[in-house]
């Protein structure tokens, strides 16, 4: 079992930041990818980015890719997501998930855990 924590969303402007964090407990963190996803009302869940196990591989979604950074600290069992240059479409729930596996992966299915969410709101 994992379990999850996030936190640090919030309301901001367009063009603002924020910086969500998520803390692990329950298996060696190390052991499994990380990732964010996020959900708006009436939408399926869309991948936000994702890091391996020790962090070497990263991915983006398109749509995030320049704006926001993934980073993890396995010392600490946190896995963090800077959010820059945020637009109004960037609105939803934020969810911080953890994989099966160490391996990164862009794969909502490959998920197995996920924390309760944080809401970023960016208004025009």
């Amino acid at each position: 079992q994992v379990q999850l924590v996030e936190s640090g969303g919030g309301l901001v402007q367009a063009g603002g930041s924020l910086r969500l964090s998520c803390a692990a407990s329950g298996r060696t963190f190390s052991s499994y990818a990380m990732g964010w996803f996020r959900q708006t009302p009436g939408k399926d869940r869309e991948f936000v980015a994702t890091i391996s196990g020790r962090g070497g591989i990263i991915y983006y979604a398109d749509s995030v890719k320049g704006r926001f950074t993934i980073s993890r600290d396995n010392a600490k069992n946190t896995v963090d997501l800077q959010m820059n240059s945020l637009k109004p479409e960037d609105t939803a729930v934020y969810y911080c998930e953890a994989s099966g596996s160490r391996w990164a992966s862009t794969r909502g299915n490959e998920y197995e855990y996920w924390g309760q969410g944080t809401q970023v709101t960016v208004s025009s």
